[in-house]
């Protein structure tokens, strides 16, 4: 009995601690921008403050995910992390002038950007125990993040963008104490050994599908760097812009449902095959629309698109890392989908959509992920099982 209301308080610990941390993502990719706009800077210095970010979180992520795995813990480097941003989001809110801005945010990103790695991390390392699903935490994420864009929208929109900082420094506030809370999700006794890491990096399977990973995230970074700027070129509104943003959030919430319970269902390389597929619809019809207000419908569809490539992307790469090497696979993934891919978005969508406009953008954004479908699919397809671990042929 005891141990069962031990479990749950754990399960009920992460849940929270995912809410809490994707309220700050919340804040952090809708609102930042909103609030260094107030403060008067153009929008050269604000692409340039967001540019810093995706670079950052390449050394990042490596350097704490590896460092989580040679302690042998995650709740001690995430008390690190979640206390730095703290710091630093103080420092980001009281600089006087941009070039401090700049090094401030740089500050903040080095520790914000590989929280959400290592809670992957750490939600898979509890699910071994508990037998439960990733989906059914990472929903938590979900929701904290709608929450954060739609009800701290209103509380913004009637107190002014002003109060950004006291929220973001409310939902960080939170998350500290949380994880204070937790229980260490490191129950291994093995420890990492440096070249069983360089093993796995070397590793040819892991290599192509970081490839196909990073080429379908290319496309989802896309539409997450130019969605809003492609929204107002049509005419929308800052409230429409938002609302889209939430509507997506919301979207993942009955995928993650259904995947935690049917999940185990399917063949992973398939389904991320579908979730390309789905990309390149969704695009396609991006591209093809002339009034902003059918974003809010497309936005639907983040559901059959991220919310099946991020679950299935992390339970196949919890097959073929070994836990020893969890949280160094988590970050590996991490700088995959979300920093390489978010440079090469940011640079190329940049310039195809100063020289062609927002539509070629989500064209060449369906052209993209039609190939990592095809990648995927042909990988299921010709992949040979004699070389999958043994984890994942029993």
């Amino acid at each position: 009995m005891n141990t069962s209301m031990t479990m749950k308080t754990r399960d009920s610990l992460l849940k929270l601690f995912t809410f809490s941390f994707f309220m700050t993502m919340g804040i952090v990719v809708t609102f930042f921008p909103l609030y260094f706009d107030y403060k008067g800077y153009t929008k050269i210095q604000i692409g340039l403050l967001y540019a810093i970010g995706p670079l950052i979180g390449i050394a990042t992520n490596l350097l704490w995910g590896y460092l989580s795995d040679r302690f042998q813990t995650v709740k001690k480097i995430m008390i690190i992390l979640i206390a730095g941003q703290l710091v630093t989001a103080l420092l980001v809110f009281t600089a006087g002038w941009f070039s401090l801005l700049y090094i401030c945010l740089a500050m903040f990103f080095f520790f914000q950007q590989p929280v959400n790695s290592l809670n992957d991390s750490q939600l898979m390392l509890s699910i071994r125990t508990s037998g439960k699903s990733y989906a059914s935490f990472r929903i938590w994420g979900s929701i904290g993040f709608a929450v954060s864009a739609g009800g701290f929208g209103m509380l913004l929109r009637y107190y002014g963008t002003g109060l950004t900082p006291m929220l973001c420094l409310l939902t960080i506030s939170c998350s500290l104490i949380i994880v204070f809370l937790l229980k260490d999700a490191r129950q291994s006794g093995k420890k990492m050994e440096f070249g069983g890491m360089i093993n796995i990096i070397r590793s040819r399977r892991f290599i192509w599908f970081l490839l196909l990973v990073i080429i379908m995230s290319v496309s989802h970074r896309f539409n997450d760097g130019f969605l809003a700027l492609y929204m107002r070129q049509l005419g929308a509104s800052d409230s429409l812009i938002g609302y889209a943003w939430m509507t997506s959030a919301l979207s993942e919430i009955p995928v993650f449902f259904f995947l935690s319970k049917q999940g185990h269902r399917f063949k992973e390389l398939p389904l991320l095959a579908f979730a390309g597929v789905m990309y390149a619809v969704r695009f396609l019809i991006m591209g093809s629309i002339h009034n902003p207000s059918w974003v809010i419908g497309i936005q639907l569809m983040h559901s059959l698109t991220f919310g099946i490539f991020l679950f299935t992307a992390n339970r196949y790469i919890s097959q073929i890392i070994p836990d020893e090497y969890r949280s160094s696979g988590q970050a590996i993934f991490a700088v995959a989908w979300s920093s390489v891919a978010g440079l090469i978005s940011g640079t190329l969508g940049g310039w195809i959509f100063d020289s062609s406009g927002g539509s070629t953008v989500y064209y060449i954004a369906a052209c993209l992920s039609i190939v990592s479908a095809i990648g995927f699919l042909g990988t299921h397809l010709f992949q040979n099982d004699d070389s999958l671990p043994a984890r994942q042929r029993s």
